[in-house]
């Protein structure tokens, strides 16, 4: 059987707050299977977001490890497509130029750089963002600059994707739709996606996997394998077996932690 597409395995991880050492992961273990989608939930502040910068190398654990494709690559960059909770667009770049860097980067020099302008403008349609490709991250509201961002995340040439929070600063109806749009482009493409994210709902209707964490020192306390089948639609939102399951999710949230946001 071929390696998962990324393994964590013990990971531990402390910061130094106040003269004193604070452990954010203990002993943490979770893995992607090639082509899975995996959400991470968990309490504020419970370390998700410092776990994908440790998978994606910008920072180390102080024990464990990180594999991708069977291979040691624990403080490696650039070897995930990582997108962080704020958009990090390059203010100087239009946002055409912003999306096309990751084409580039996937093998630009072969390909004209008309062809590359148009598979942008073709994804930038996608999260209703045509007409912006020669205008600068300044003149997009907060939204609008994450939907680029995640556009530029998806067009990487990485094979692991790892996003936190992407649609956290969308509002609901737009949220829907770029769930709907990420779910119908992972449908053709099958990359492995490790997703943080607060929202339950979200988690189950993306995912194949949930792992569920405590708050600091977070750990794994258990992870649930989503039941529904795809291709997924809305309706699935609404049916018994979801709020079943987003009820066992929750409830176990609540165990592990007075207030879940």
């Amino acid at each position: 059987m071929a390696a998962p597409k990324l393994e964590v395995d013990r990971i531990g991880k402390s910061f130094l707050r106040d003269g004193r050492q604070h452990r954010v992961l203990d002993d943490i273990t979770l893995s992607v299977g090639q082509g899975e989608f995996v959400s991470l939930v968990g309490p504020s502040g419970s370390g998700k977001s410092t776990l994908l910068q440790l998978i994606g190398g910008l920072l180390l654990p102080d024990s464990g490890g990180i594999r991708i494709d069977g291979e040691t690559v624990t403080g490696r960059k650039g070897l995930i497509s990582y997108m962080p909770q704020q958009p990090a667009l390059f203010p100087w770049f239009t946002i055409e130029e912003n999306v096309t860097m990751a084409l580039d980067i996937a093998g630009g020099a072969k390909r004209s750089r008309q062809a590359l302008r148009e598979q942008a403008h073709e994804w930038l349609a996608r999260a209703g963002l045509g007409g912006y490709e020669r205008q600068y991250p300044r003149v997009l509201s907060g939204g609008m600059q994450q939907r680029a961002s995640f556009v530029r995340a998806m067009l990487s040439p990485q094979e692991l994707i790892c996003l936190d929070e992407p649609f956290g600063a969308l509002d609901a109806l737009t949220r829907l739709h770029m769930q709907q749009w990420l779910l119908g482009l992972w449908e053709r493409h099958r990359r492995s996606v490790l997703l943080v994210t607060h929202s339950i709902d979200e988690a189950i209707y993306l995912s194949d996997r949930i792992y569920v964490l405590s708050s600091s020192p977070a750990r794994v306390v258990r992870q649930f394998a989503v039941p529904f089948p795809r291709p997924r639609d809305e309706k699935m939102l609404h049916s018994e077996a979801f709020l079943q399951l987003k009820q066992d999710i929750y409830g176990l949230l609540k165990r592990n932690e007075d207030a879940y946001e």
